[in-house]
């Protein structure tokens, strides 16, 4: 009897053949159901490339790049119009700046922590808490910077910064739009990062601490440069984030398109710029209404720039581990 079971068995070559001959169909479907899922996301960037497109060549049409791009005299809905689109780039950059400055360190450092100092039951309380932050909508958040950070700002600016840059900052401003903005991007930068370092091989950091390496040291010179492609793809994410973030700037920075960096003044961002316009009454087809499109193919533009630039970087610091 034992030996029809050991001949009806079949052999471990019978068995790859049998798998190899009848793929799962549920396989099938999973891999179309991804490719769909891949496919709209490209249809969808192709959509918006189309929308904004036509409008944008209109626009040009009527103004010269010329005029868009080197002039700082920015104006549409005066009359005579103006076109300089320094004054709304400068404001964008000039909030993202101290944006990032507060947003960069303190998401390494959180992500740090969380990494290399947090133990299991401290990680599973402050990571969830500190993921909250983006889920918090950012009408919330420019409410917050304009009535709870600029009159904090308006009243001890004067205390820590002497001379012009001491003159307390006014109703709207850059940096209360910065700092808050700063906040929100904090968890993107932390999660993200401390992903990365989660995934450099605990051999590494024993191969550390195994010579007399201290902790910081640990953290700092081995596990940060392992990650350093997941950290770097993390800084441009916080950086597209800060770019394209709309609510905050309109409701904290101002609308006035002044050309400078300085932190204390009101500023209008390129993305405040066409939430203002889109909102108010626009004529469909009037230069006014070009413009729109025009700002947000040049946003469009940078956001493309920096996720190539974050790509290149991923591919030229990434660690490969066998």
């Amino acid at each position: 009897m034992s030996a029809t079971l050991m001949t009806d068995r079949p052999t471990e070559s019978e068995r790859i053949d049998l798998s190899a001959s009848s793929p799962r169909r549920g396989e099938k479907v999973i891999i179309g159901w991804l490719f769909l899922c891949a496919a709209f996301s490209v249809l969808v960037t192709v959509g918006i490339v189309f929308a904004l497109a036509g409008p944008t060549i209109e626009f040009f049409r009527q103004v010269s790049p010329g005029q868009f791009f080197s002039t700082d005299d920015w104006a549409p809905s005066f009359t005579p119009p103006e076109f300089g689109v320094l004054r709304i780039v400068s404001g964008t950059l000039n909030v993202t700046f101290y944006a990032l400055l507060i947003a960069l360190p303190c998401g390494l450092g959180a992500a740090i922590y969380l990494s290399e100092y947090a133990g299991p039951r401290a990680r599973k309380i402050l990571k969830p808490i500190l993921e909250v932050l983006e889920g918090v909508p950012t009408v919330a958040y420019g409410f917050f910077a304009l009535t709870f950070i600029t009159p904090l700002l308006r009243e001890y600016w004067p205390t820590f910064l002497p001379g012009s840059l001491g003159d307390p900052p006014g109703v709207f401003s850059a940096a209360s739009a910065g700092l808050v903005m700063g906040i929100m991007i904090i968890p993107t930068v932390a999660s993200v990062s401390q992903d990365a370092m989660s995934a450099v091989p605990r051999g590494l950091r024993e191969a550390a601490y195994g010579i007399g390496s201290t902790r910081m040291q640990v953290a700092t010179r081995v596990v940060v440069p392992a990650a350093l492609s997941g950290i770097v793809a993390s800084f441009i994410l916080g950086i597209s984030r800060a770019v394209g973030e709309t609510m905050i700037v309109l409701i904290a920075a101002g609308a006035t398109p002044n050309l400078t960096l300085l932190p204390n003044e009101s500023v209008q961002t390129m993305t405040a710029f066409i939430g203002q316009a889109s909102t108010g009454d626009i004529a469909v087809g009037t230069i006014t209404y070009y413009t729109v499109f025009a700002v947000g193919s040049l946003l469009f533009v940078s956001t493309l720039i920096l996720n190539t630039i974050s790509i290149a970087l991923v591919r030229r610091y990434r660690e490969t581990y066998e």
